[in-house]
C-alpha cells in the first residue's frame, strides 16, 4: 500500500472538469495549491475521439490524470438511450486510460459508479460483489461501461505496473449538478419539481416510484476530498466504495427536499413507473481504514445545493420549464 503525498507542482489532469464531479474535483486541487492544472471542455477535446485523445497526451503529458468524465443521466435517459451511455463511456474510458499509459502519467483515478454491482447484492455492498450476479436493467449498459473501465485499470497494472486505481462512488449531489427536468438523477429531479411547485402555488408533487427504495447520497465537495485522499493513501487493483453509509429511503428523501425548498402540498407517488434497485447502500469500510469520512450531512447540503440552484435561476443559468 502507497502511501506519497501528490506533487503539488506536476501537471494534473481533471477529464470532465465542467461535470458536477470534475468541477468539485477541479475546485478542490485549486484549494490546496495544485498549481498546474489542465482542463479542456468537450469542445475543445473530444475524449471519443482516439486521435485528438492521443495528441492531447502527447504534448501535456500530465502526471496525475482524474477521470470523471463520462455520460450520464437517469433511470429515464439510461433506458432510452443504452447504446449512447455504452458506446460514449467505453470510448472516453479506453482513449483515456490507454493515452495516460502510453505518455507517462505516474498516477490515475478512474471513477466508476455504484451501479456497476449486481441489482440484488447483499447489504451494505462490499467491493468483492462486483460480477457476482445480475444488474439493474433500467442502467446496465452504462453499468458495463464502467466494470470494463474497473478492469481495464487492473489490466494496465498488470501488464505495466502502473499505479492506476478506481473508485465507486455512491449516488452524488451538489453545487453543479445536472437539474434538466428530464435528463436529470433523482436528487436534482426533485429538488427542480418542488421547487417548480413551491413557486406556481401546486397543491401536490408527483413522485415518481413507490417511494420505497432506498438510497445513499454523498455531497460532490466529500467526494472530491476522497479523490484525493485515494491517490494519495491507496494503490491496489481492486476498486474502492466511496459514501456515507448510510441510506433514506425515497420517500424520506422527497420529504426532506420539500421541507428545504419549502414546499407544504402532498407528495403522490407515481407506482406506473419504475423504482430501480430496491436499495444501493455502499459498504464504506475499506475507504474509511484509510482516515476519510463525509464531513457534509445530507440536510446541509441540500440546502446549500438548493442555494445555488437558485443562484442559478436568478443569473439565467437555469431555466424554468
Amino acid at each position: 500500500m502507497a502511501v506519497t503525498s501528490l506533487d503539488r507542482s506536476a501537471r494534473t489532469y481533471v477529464a470532465g472538469h465542467r461535470g458536477l464531479v470534475g468541477g468539485a474535483v477541479l475546485r478542490h486541487l485549486q484549494q490546496l495549491g495544485f498549481g498546474d492544472l489542465v482542463t479542456r471542455s468537450s469542445s475543445e477535446l473530444d475524449l471519443r475521439d482516439p486521435v485528438a485523445v492521443e495528441a492531447f497526451f502527447a504534448e501535456q503529458r500530465p502526471a496525475t490524470v482524474i477521470l470523471a468524465a463520462a455520460k450520464v443521466g437517469g433511470i429515464l435517459a439510461n433506458s432510452t438511450y443504452p447504446a449512447d451511455f455504452l458506446s460514449d463511456n467505453l470510448r472516453i474510458q479506453v482513449n483515456v486510460l490507454d493515452a495516460a499509459a502510453r505518455h507517462g502519467s505516474t498516477k490515475l483515478l478512474f471513477l466508476g459508479s455504484s451501479c456497476i454491482y449486481p441489482k440484488f447484492a447483499p447489504q451494505p455492498i462490499r467491493e468483492d460483489s462486483l460480477l457476482t450476479g445480475p444488474l439493474e436493467p433500467t442502467n446496465d449498459a452504462y453499468a458495463i461501461a464502467k466494470i470494463a473501465g474497473v478492469l481495464h485499470v487492473q489490466a494496465l497494472r498488470r501488464q505495466y505496473g502502473l499505479h492506476y486505481i478506481s473508485a465507486m462512488p455512491t449516488n452524488l449531489y451538489g453545487p453543479g449538478d445536472n437539474f434538466h427536468p428530464t435528463g436529470s438523477h433523482v436528487l436534482p429531479a426533485l429538488i427542480r419539481r418542488f421547487d417548480e411547485a413551491a413557486r406556481s402555488g401546486a397543491s401536490s408533487v408527483t413522485v415518481w416510484g413507490t417511494g420505497a427504495p432506498r438510497r445513499e447520497f454523498l455531497h460532490v465537495d466529500d467526494l472530491a476530498r476522497a479523490c484525493v485522499h485515494l491517490l494519495e493513501h491507496y494503490d491496489e487493483p481492486e476498486p474502492v466504495n466511496i459514501g456515507v453509509g448510510e441510506d433514506l429511503s425515497i420517500r424520506e428523501i422527497a420529504e426532506l427536499v420539500a421541507e428545504v425548498v419549502g414546499f407544504q402540498g402532498e407528495l403522490e407517488f407515481d407506482t406506473s413507473k419504475p423504482d430501480g434497485t430496491p436499495r444501493k447502500l455502499l459498504d464504506v469500510s475499506k475507504i474509511k481504514s484509510f482516515g476519510w469520512e463525509p464531513r457534509i450531512t445530507l440536510r446541509d447540503g441540500l440546502k446549500q445545493t438548493y442555494r445555488w440552484y437558485c443562484e442559478q435561476l436568478e443569473t439565467g443559468q437555469l431555466q424554468r420549464t
